[in-house]
């Protein structure tokens, strides 16, 4: 059965800290790439594989591109996003769907409540439900049910594995990796996710973070637009103050979150970070993307400590701030 990272294979990437007392570990792998993609720094085992998560997103949104989903801007963000679920987020969704004359009904996606702590409370307030446009991969299908469109491909089965968006899905994946894809899974939103090692998944973030849209290569001008969209509307992708968000916004990166503690991380110079936590927990992943690059000289750490500041790393005893979740890459 394919596996991912072993544990003797792991490393140390973060500490919880409690009144001067390390309670927990982070253990897992990380790599870092120069902006021509050679390996600058390896912890643990960056060969094993992992599952990607909604890291794939922006390999998954430049498929929908490359299958003729006209998107820009904003909605080309949503594409990518892991979104909070916002009014705002809602809005782009639904008009992307409106825009090839689909509804709501026609996601695949699983209903969800928002991620967003205050619209969830006012949806509750407001007697509401959890819905199929909140859940927060809702703009990766709305885009791929664009791509379905543009195609005239079947629309209520654009999620099995062997529907063509999706093997057109693999096929870019492939490319962009320089790799086979070792295994099919299915993600959290019914979508189909490949399982790579975390060097091949970290190559393919960093050949899409330094895509220059005057590239004479359609699948590079595409993704330089898509980097484009996330930096300029970092919104999408998350949400106001949540980690993804504060750091494109804060820092220019273009980052990326997945679940089970996998993250993937651009500087605007090229170099780029991929980690994947072995226990699943994410609350420190962008801690650790951000200080692999401080470490890296992609970044500088004046300008990142306050960012750092910024993210939910605090630990509580009593209401009162008694530690810290700390990176030790």
């Amino acid at each position: 059965m394919p596996q991912t990272i072993a544990v003797p294979a792991a490393v140390e990437l973060a500490v919880v800290e409690r009144s001067g007392f390390v309670e927990s570990r982070h253990a897992g792998a990380a790599v870092v790439l120069a902006p021509d993609g050679t390996a600058l720094r390896t912890l643990g085992d960056a060969d094993a594989l992992i599952l990607p998560r909604s890291t794939l997103k922006p390999l998954q949104a430049l498929a929908t591109l490359t299958a003729g989903a006209s998107l820009e801007g904003e909605r080309l963000g949503l594409a990518t996003a892991s979104h909070a679920g916002t009014d705002r987020h809602v809005d782009v969704v639904r008009g992307m769907l409106h825009d090839v004359g689909l509804g709501e009904d026609d996601l695949g996606c699983p209903p969800a409540w928002p991620g967003d702590t205050k619209t969830r409370d006012e949806l509750v307030r407001d007697l509401g439900s959890p819905s199929r446009i909140r859940m927060n991969c809702s703009g990766k299908h709305a885009a791929m049910l664009t791509a379905c469109v543009a195609n005239g491909w079947d629309t209520a089965g654009y999620l099995s594995p062997d529907h063509p968006l999706q093997v057109h899905t693999r096929e870019v994946v492939e490319r962009l990796t320089g790799a086979r894809v070792a295994a099919t899974a299915i993600d959290g939103c019914g979508a189909p996710v490949y399982a790579m090692s975390l060097l091949a998944l970290g190559r393919a973030i960093q050949r899409i973070g330094t895509s220059s849209e005057r590239s004479p290569f359609a699948l590079h001008r595409l993704a330089g637009a898509l980097v484009r969209a996330v930096r300029e509307h970092p919104w999408t992708i998350d949400g106001p103050g949540r980690p993804d968000t504060v750091a494109i916004e804060r820092l220019g990166v273009f980052a990326k979150t997945g679940a089970e503690g996998v993250l993937v991380m651009v500087a605007p110079d090229g170099t780029t970070a991929a980690l994947k936590v072995l226990d699943g927990s994410g609350r420190a992943a962008t801690a650790i993307a951000l200080t692999l690059l401080v470490r890296a000289g992609a970044l500088e750490a004046a300008r990142v400590a306050p960012v750092i500041a910024q993210l939910p790393l605090t630990v509580l005893g009593g209401g009162q701030d008694v530690g810290i979740i700390r990176p030790t890459v």
